[in-house]
């Protein structure tokens, strides 16, 4: 536990440094894995910078139809995978290793458009851990061992932010008044993803009732019977210090 709260205070200084802009001039020229500048930005509230405003659209952009796709990928952002074959007295963070490492990284993730993506020449990350010693395992291999999760252990409450993170997927609602008597008829298939101790991410049936008084369009829903049909994508958080947020596309 003492290791996983010193890990997220080198991440949380981290935050402070897209926030500010003091960066080292190599760094500030280097690209990054998205999920690990979503990580690292969504904990500390996404504060303003060109980095924490790249990884916030890409959040968005996943959960705008079609497809819906988790916000935050975790398991693309290899906290324990390296790419030094030897450990350094200073052992600094994974994570802020993994997002500003300037060689390339294995598995790579996917884009739109004009996106920061890696372009550098491919070197083979490691796996370190007490049982393997200074060899290694080919990075690629462990993150296909802990695919869809995240390749360090994140079951503390320091990582309570990523648990926090809620899908609602409003495929469609529907109310309206049908039949010579006007009888109310409502539909609606909605779809809650969220985040398992590790990370994971899964899909379960919801409801229009279970909505966060922070969605929009569905106010009247149940109320007499006023036409209505909505379908958006809500996500909604908390960060590390417990404060909320949330956006919803509309489609």
């Amino acid at each position: 536990m003492r290791f996983q709260l010193r890990r997220l205070s080198l991440c949380l200084t981290a935050v402070t440094a897209l926030a500010t802009g003091v960066l080292p001039s190599t760094t500030k020229a280097q690209t990054y894995p998205v999920d690990c500048a979503i990580l690292l930005c969504l904990s500390g509230g996404w504060p303003a910078s060109v980095p924490c405003s790249r990884a916030r659209a890409e959040f968005i952009r996943r959960i705008t139809p079609w497809p819906v796709e988790p916000p935050l990928q975790i398991w693309r952002c290899p906290m324990g995978a390296s790419y030094e074959t030897e450990r350094h007295p200073s052992n600094v963070d994974r994570i802020f290793e993994a997002l500003f490492h300037a060689k390339d990284y294995s598995p790579h993730q996917s884009f739109p458009g004009n996106d920061v993506a890696v372009q550098t020449k491919s070197t083979n990350a490691v796996w370190r851990s007490p049982e393997t010693g200074t060899g290694g395992i080919p990075a690629d291999f462990v993150l296909r061992l802990v695919q869809d999760r995240a390749d360090i252990d994140i079951s503390g409450p320091e990582f309570n932010f990523v648990r926090s993170i809620r899908v609602f997927d409003v495929r469609y609602a529907r109310q309206h008044e049908s039949g010579r008597d006007g009888d109310c008829n409502r539909s609606a298939t909605v779809v809650l993803g969220t985040y398992g101790t590790q990370g994971d991410f899964a899909w379960q049936r919801s409801s229009v009732t279970a909505l966060p008084s922070a969605h929009v369009g569905l106010e009247r829903w149940g109320e007499h019977c006023p036409g209505i049909y909505h379908r958006s994508v809500f996500v909604d958080w908390r960060d590390y210090e417990g404060n909320y947020g949330f956006e919803q596309v509309n489609y």
